[in-house]
């Protein structure tokens, strides 16, 4: 079991979340003794993505974005959410294998409302989970999913009570575990194998969309409307 417990933050990642699960998924992968894992937050909280007050959540060699994002993995993860998982937090979601989320899950990308974009792989990965018309209007309207919702889409597995879906993430993950690991990781892979030049292309269209963001004055008016607590005034540009 991952969890990432910042509470006080949202459970937004740093560099210190970041090396954290970077560590444990190194462990899952590298020790043959794991079969399988869940990464969850806190029981009101999946994550609400980067710690933009402190920008130090420097991608890792193995995993990349948040120790997991652009992570070749062979064992199956779970993600367990509780609470909101927006915007990167979302993001770890997607890159997980399944989601099992109580109620009182909620999932959304509001980078656009801030003069952003997802740059952690939803502009794939969200389209990938979701009706192409779904991921869009969550990724230019900031459309929140509820549990319900998300897995009347197929976006979730199972939807738990409030505080259960870590129970029943390992529960999952125990049923997985009764299988042939081999056989398991053998499937995975041959998975993951069909989506490789997907999520090349997918990566090369978020490198020129964030080139763009990153030399526009939204993106610049987008924090600044943040950390002052108002409305953006956005220029188009």
């Amino acid at each position: 079991m991952i969890s990432i417990e910042r509470p006080e933050k949202r459970n937004a990642i740093n560099a210190e979340v970041t090396e954290g699960i970077d560590a444990a998924l190194n462990e899952l992968e590298d020790n043959p003794d794991l079969w399988a894992g869940v990464i969850t937050g806190t029981p009101t909280m999946f994550s609400a993505g980067t710690d933009i007050s402190s920008r130090d959540a420097r991608a890792t060699e193995r995993g990349g974005e948040y120790g997991l994002i652009r992570r070749e993995r062979v064992k199956p993860l779970i993600a367990a959410v509780e609470g909101n998982a927006l915007g990167g937090g979302f993001e770890i979601a997607l890159a997980c294998d399944l989601i099992v989320a109580s109620t009182t899950a909620r999932f959304g990308l509001p980078e656009a409302q801030r003069g952003v974009i997802a740059t952690s792989g939803a502009l794939f990965r969200a389209m990938r989970a979701l009706p192409i018309n779904v991921a869009r209007e969550m990724l230019i309207a900031g459309t929140v999913l509820s549990a319900d919702r998300a897995f009347q889409l197929g976006l979730v597995s199972e939807v738990t009570q409030p505080e259960e879906a870590c129970q029943a993430a390992v529960a999952l993950a125990e049923r997985i575990c009764m299988a042939s690991p081999f056989s398991v990781r053998q499937t995975l892979a041959a998975i993951n194998r069909q989506f490789q030049d997907d999520d090349a292309a997918g990566w090369e269209a978020t490198s020129i969309a964030v080139e763009a963001i990153l030399a526009s004055e939204d993106m610049k008016e987008g924090s600044a409307a943040f950390f002052e607590k108002r409305t953006p005034i956005w220029k188009g540009r």
